[in-house]
């Protein structure tokens, strides 16, 4: 006699963290809620690294792009600390904000495409 299937009716939030769509939309959200949440800003990189080897071609360029988006964005705003103690450093955390919702939004009309992105190494936009 066979084993019966698992029939469960699938929940809400299932599948959040498995290399999908749903994932890489959650780690761009992740990102947004890090301005007000800083810990949010971890658990979206962190995610991205448990994800990005298991992924898809097209989403491991959306992993690359979040990881690098996370990484280039606390060099900024450590650059940004140190030279607010001459006054230019808040000018520097207003640009390091803008880029990463910039690049946020990017990502997010990419993948709602199914569009890898082109160059996930860029530092720029």
């Amino acid at each position: 006699m066979s084993e019966p299937e698992n029939t469960q009716p699938k929940r809400w939030g299932d599948g959040w963290m498995d290399p999908t769509r749903n994932n890489i939309i959650l780690i761009y959200i992740l990102y947004l809620v890090s301005f007000v949440i800083f810990i949010a800003g971890i658990i979206g990189v962190v995610s991205a690294y448990m994800n990005r080897d298991k992924a898809d071609e097209w989403l491991k360029t959306h992993y690359t792009w979040a990881i690098r988006t996370f990484w280039i964005a606390v060099l900024f705003s450590a650059i940004s600390f140190v030279l607010m103690f001459v006054v230019i450093g808040f000018l520097g955390f207003l640009a390091t904000a803008v880029w990463v919702v910039v690049r946020v939004v990017i990502g997010l009309q990419k993948v709602s495409r199914e569009e890898p992105i082109a160059n996930p190494q860029s530092w720029l936009i």
